[in-house]
């Protein structure tokens, strides 16, 4: 096999490497304490490196390293590309594809995954102390425990032109391997912050609009601030009491078809693009 400078081969299960990552990729919350992320596919790898980001370690399946260089499947481009993308890692890792099957979170292994830090909070940039950023346009979601619809809110607020998302303690955590699934992506372009408490939400210093089937507006008839945070709730509770008071308004939804709720997700989508409209059109 043709290993370039910096890689290094791990063929036992036991290795500490493969023991961080099985942790890293089967319990949903172990990055707060092991401070690293795992990103699992070339789809979430080539993500983080478009926005400038640089890999620690890369992870690759000796399988592509043996495609590559003519055994097996030589010549596939998705080997070519798998290893392109490891190549750009400080640290390139070989596994035995076997291995893959220890920790993997796909049914079908990725073969490339990259092992990162955690994101640090930088100084600046309108932050305070609790890591909110203040003025900007802002996703909260309190206590939405569903990881798939966690990620597709955080697609959603990448895609249409929200800075930060802030989750409240209870919410699925950020950066499990579900929701990174489900964001593809979106986790870089965001400013996120994790196990935020309430008073923590007065740093925001833009109105809050929380979504409500009892609301004092229909959305297509709101008076919508600019910027402001959309206030997203639990899926069976909605917005807590505590948060609830500190909105400025609350919205619906018009529901025509009858159904008597709108997934958390879909919602989120529906009042994003309607803030993004309106400040397109400067309305």
């Amino acid at each position: 096999m043709v290993m370039p400078p910096n890689a290094q081969l791990v063929t036992s299960r036991d290795n500490p490497l493969v023991q961080r990552l099985r942790r890293l990729a089967q319990d949903p919350a172990a990055y707060r304490k092991l401070g690293e992320v795992w990103l699992e596919g070339d789809h979430l790898c080539s993500a983080y490196l478009a926005r400038g980001k640089k890999a620690a370690v890369a992870v690759v399946a000796d399988t592509a390293w043996l495609g590559e260089h003519g055994v097996g499947n030589g010549g596939d481009p998705v080997v070519y590309k798998l290893t392109a993308l490891a190549r750009q890692a400080d640290k390139v890792v070989v596994l035995p594809e076997a291995i893959w099957k220890i920790f993997t979170g796909l049914e079908s292994p990725a073969r490339l995954g990259f092992l990162v830090q955690m994101p640090l909070l930088r100084d600046g940039e309108g932050q305070t102390s609790s890591g909110v950023r203040a003025g900007v346009p802002t996703v909260v979601l309190d206590r939405v425990q569903d990881a798939g619809n966690v990620g597709s809110v955080l697609r959603s607020a990448s895609a249409l032109g929200v800075a930060q998302v802030i989750a409240m303690k209870g919410t699925a955590a950020l950066w499990s391997p579900k929701v990174l699934r489900a964001g593809m992506g979106a986790h870089f372009a965001l400013h996120l912050v994790e196990q935020a408490l309430p008073e923590h939400l007065a740093a925001l210093q833009v109105p809050m609009v929380a979504t409500s089937s009892h609301a004092d507006h229909e959305l297509p008839r709101a008076p919508l601030p600019e910027p402001c945070a959309w206030v997203l709730g639990h899926e069976g509770q909605g917005v807590g009491a505590e948060v609830m008071a500190m909105c400025s308004q609350t919205v619906s939804i018009p529901q025509p078809g009858g159904e008597e709720s709108l997934n958390v997700a879909a919602a989120a989508a529906i009042c994003l693009y309607e803030s993004l409209r309106r400040r397109s059109a400067g309305i």
